[in-house]
């Protein structure tokens, strides 16, 4: 069996790391059966990825800070209008989907980190992700708990407090 070259290896772990911590995200989201998914995440990770790795490997050295810059600005905008698909408005007033809209902002960036062979940068970001989205849920529930005990005024006479 031939050997793949060195830099193709790396091409394929930078890829496959980015689906990787992308479909980790998605996990999460698949288990609370909201809209986006482990694929959807596991691409937008991938394709955030390619394009800083192709920018990477393409652009002289003299322009490469500017041109992944470039690159990575171009990818939080495009990804702002999956995010924005991914938020509801419910008749009642509610909004829903934030979480999930921020998900697909976050595996963006990791794909963008790994994309840029930042394996540390990734793989702690990727942590922080999935602690806030596994805990971040019961510790809202006691908070808002906790703060219906307490009685606090309306909106309404806090202004009408500080207005006197």
């Amino acid at each position: 069996m031939p050997t793949l070259p060195a830099d193709t290896m790396d091409v394929m772990l930078r890829l496959f790391v980015a689906a990787l911590v992308g479909a980790c995200i998605g996990l999460d989201r698949e288990v609370r059966q909201k809209p986006a998914g482990m694929r959807t995440h596991a691409l937008v990770s991938l394709g955030a990825a390619l394009v800083v790795l192709v920018v990477v490997r393409f652009s002289p050295a003299t322009n490469h800070i500017d041109g992944v810059s470039r690159a990575i600005q171009g990818i939080i905008a495009g990804v702002g209008f999956l995010g924005g698909g991914a938020i509801l408005k419910a008749d009642h007033g509610t909004v829903h989907g934030l979480t999930t809209a921020a998900s697909i902002w976050v595996v963006a960036s990791l794909g963008i980190a790994s994309g840029a062979g930042q394996w540390i940068a990734a793989l702690i970001a990727l942590a922080f992700a999935l602690i806030i989205l596994i805990f971040g849920e019961p510790v809202e529930g006691f908070v808002h708990r906790i703060a219906k005990r307490k009685v606090f005024p309306p909106d309404d006479d806090i202004t009408t407090q500080v207005g006197q």
